[in-house]
C-alpha cells in the first residue's frame, strides 16, 4: 500500500480529468461568436459547439422574455470546419479511453488495498491505466488546440441560411468548454504519468511465487 500513493492520486487526478472531458464535450461554449446583425440574435452572441450552434433571440416571444435558439448539426453538414468533426470524434475515444484507464487503476487498486501481492495482477494494470490516461489526455488536447487555434484566427464557418447564423462573426473569443478541456488534458496526462510511475516492491514478501 505504501508503494501506491502516486497511484492512488493517478486515480483521483483521472476521476476528474474524465469528468472534464465529459463536460467539455457537452458545453455549447466552444467557440463564442460575436455579431452585429442582432435582429434574430437578439443578444449579439452566438455559441458555437461541436454539436450544435445556439443563440438567444427574441422573436415571435412575449414582450419581457427570451428563448434560446439551437441547431444541432448533422453527420451530413459539409460546412463542419475539419477541427469541429475532429473534436467530436476524438472526445467521444477520450471519453472511452478514460474510462478505460479508471476501470484499470481501479482493479490495480483493489488488489493492492486487498492484500494481493501478485506481480502480474498489479503492476500491468497501472501500467495500462497510465497509457490509457495518456492518450485520453492526448486526445482531449488536440481538439481543444485546434479549436482555440480557430477561434484566435477568427475563422469562418459557412452556415446555411437555415440557420441564422453569419458566415463569419464581427469577433470571436473562446468559450468555457476550452479550458474545462485544457484542464482535463493537464488532469489526465499527470494521470497517466503517475500511473506509469508504479514500481512494484521486490521484498521478501512480495516476491511472486
Amino acid at each position: 500500500v505504501s508503494t501506491s500513493h502516486l497511484q492512488l492520486a493517478a486515480f483521483a487526478l483521472g476521476t476528474v480529468g474524465w469528468i472534464l472531458c465529459t463536460i467539455s464535450m457537452g458545453i455549447v461554449e466552444w467557440r463564442v461568436w460575436h455579431v452585429d446583425n442582432t435582429t434574430i440574435i437578439s443578444s449579439g452572441i452566438a455559441w458555437v459547439g461541436i454539436w450544435k450552434v445556439c443563440f438567444i433571440s427574441y422573436l415571435h416571444v412575449s414582450p419581457g422574455y427570451r428563448e434560446q435558439f439551437c441547431h444541432k448539426f448533422s453527420g451530413y453538414d459539409s460546412f463542419i470546419p475539419h477541427e469541429i468533426y475532429a473534436a467530436q470524434g476524438l472526445l467521444l475515444i477520450a471519453m472511452f479511453m478514460g474510462l478505460l484507464g479508471l476501470a484499470a487503476t481501479i482493479f490495480a487498486l483493489r488488489n493492492v488495498y486487498m492484500g494481493i501481492t501478485h506481480k502480474t495482477l498489479i503492476a500491468p494494470f497501472f501500467l495500462v491505466g497510465g497509457f490509457f490516461y495518456v492518450f485520453a489526455g492526448l486526445c482531449v488536447l488536440v481538439p481543444v488546440s485546434w479549436n482555440f487555434y480557430s477561434v484566435t484566427h477568427n475563422q469562418s464557418i459557412a452556415f446555411p441560411p437555415s440557420y441564422y447564423m453569419p458566415s463569419s462573426p464581427a469577433a470571436q473569443e473562446a468559450g468555457a468548454a476550452i479550458p474545462v478541456g485544457i484542464v482535463a488534458v493537464i488532469l489526465l496526462l499527470l494521470s497517466g504519468i503517475f500511473s506509469l510511475s508504479y514500481r512494484f516492491p521486490m521484498t521478501a514478501n512480495a516476491i511472486t511465487k
